[in-house]
């Protein structure tokens, strides 16, 4: 896609996603902007090849019995979502394989004031699900407990901080309290991954939270 992406991964999150560190739903998250994003995919090679430069160095040491067998177990109960090149489809290629396919498959569940959202089975280390807001829909008011990971696919949304749109991703921690309102002109969707639950200042949504998983 034509690069013009303002909001970017850090260092610190390419890196663990370069080591496979992340929880599955920050990894998933992670993954779907790198297909988005020719920069950060360039920074993640770089990574990439520091990681497997430092390897090389590293001694070997012997393999006990069944060492394969589980190294085999490990990688395939743990991996990492793979980047891809950017394809043509509604949804990038590392979410197609979450949801089944494309927008049209995402099976959405209402959350109220017109927003829906899809809770997506990763690792119970933080949770991913995609959002949908309506055009000039807001999140209610919130803050993090944790960190909180947000890509958007469709549309554009804006806070406080800034506005961001199709490739953008917003990394938001415990200091950051914001109220997402989406573009007027498209509705929004967004992928959004938190290793905690949002902080609410409303009575409603505090009440709904535990039934929303948010």
């Amino acid at each position: 896609m034509t690069e013009t992406i303002q909001h970017h991964l850090t260092d610190a999150l390419l890196m663990a996603y370069s080591a496979g560190t992340l929880p599955e739903a920050f990894s998933l998250t992670v993954a779907t902007h790198i297909t988005m994003c020719d920069t950060c995919r360039a920074r993640l090679g770089a990574f990439d090849s520091v990681g497997g430069a430092l390897l090389s160095q590293e001694d070997g040491a012997p393999m006990g019995a069944g060492s394969l067998a589980a190294c085999l177990a490990a990688a395939k109960a743990g991996r990492r979502a793979t980047p891809a090149r950017p394809r043509f489809d509604a949804l990038p290629a590392p979410l197609m394989d979450y949801v089944g396919g494309g927008l049209a498959d995402i099976k959405w569940r209402s959350v109220g004031m017109g927003m829906r959202q899809a809770i997506l089975q990763t690792d119970d280390r933080a949770t991913a699900r995609l959002l949908y807001i309506p055009a000039g829909g807001a999140v209610p008011d919130h803050g993090h407990r944790g960190t909180e990971l947000t890509l958007v696919l469709q549309g554009a949304f804006a806070d406080d901080t800034a506005r961001f749109a199709k490739g953008d991703i917003e990394i938001a921690g415990e200091d950051l309290d914001h109220t997402p309102v989406a573009d007027s002109g498209a509705d929004c969707i967004c992928l959004a991954a938190t290793d905690a639950p949002l902080r609410f200042r409303g009575l409603i949504p505090r009440l709904a939270q535990p039934f929303l998983r948010i």
